[in-house]
């Protein structure tokens, strides 16, 4: 139970990154943006070196704080915390004590992409990149797509190194309406969720 514990990628995670950034490098983006944790924030750097492009870190995109959680294996959260951790997978609106819940973690990150896209007047059709964490991409993807926090359950978990596309469909730059085009996608399986 990671949360925003700022570990560095290991040897595999240095291999996973350079290899989604040999597959999103191609896709011409236009900004990188990444929390501001080691281990994000390498992998954005991964990508920056295959386009040129600088990472702007934002600490918005940090992972879910899971507070009491946090340096803990799942088996001993379920043996303290008995029926929790499944309550926090169902519920969005639960919250590990000391940390923060789903529904948080979305409003936390939701003005980033409202600022990125108020900046950035040439990102219609083009590529704006987050690179954040499992929980926060699903928190923030739920958010985007103004699920019921009823359905927020159904995004599943992410695989380490994949990505989430996003594309607008309007009806314009102030709305831009989101429709999901990938979920969990990888530029090969990694052997880290066989």
């Amino acid at each position: 139970m990671q949360g925003q514990y700022d570990t560095e990628l290991s040897e595999l995670g240095r291999r996973q990154a350079k290899d989604a950034a040999r597959e999103l490098g191609p896709s011409d983006p236009i900004a990188i943006v990444s929390s501001d944790l080691r281990r994000a924030y390498d992998t954005a750097s991964a990508l920056a070196d295959a386009t040129g492009l600088p990472v702007t870190a934002d600490a918005r995109l940090r992972e879910t704080s899971l507070g009491d959680w946090e340096g803990l294996d799942h088996r001993e959260v379920d043996v303290r915390y008995p029926g929790a951790r499944k309550a926090w997978r169902l519920d969005p609106t639960f919250t590990p004590p000391g940390g923060e819940s789903k529904l948080e973690v979305g409003a936390r990150a939701l003005p980033v992409v409202r600022e990125l896209l108020a900046e950035r007047a040439d990102w219609p059709d083009r590529t704006l990149v987050l690179v954040a964490h499992g929980g926060l991409i699903a928190a923030l993807t739920a958010a985007l797509l103004e699920l019921p926090p009823a359905n927020w359950p159904i995004l599943g978990g992410l695989a380490n190194t994949s990505w989430v596309q996003l594309s607008s469909h309007g009806p314009s730059i102030d709305e831009p309406k989101w429709r999901m085009d990938v979920w969990n996608a990888a530029a090969k399986v990694a052997p880290d969720v066989l």
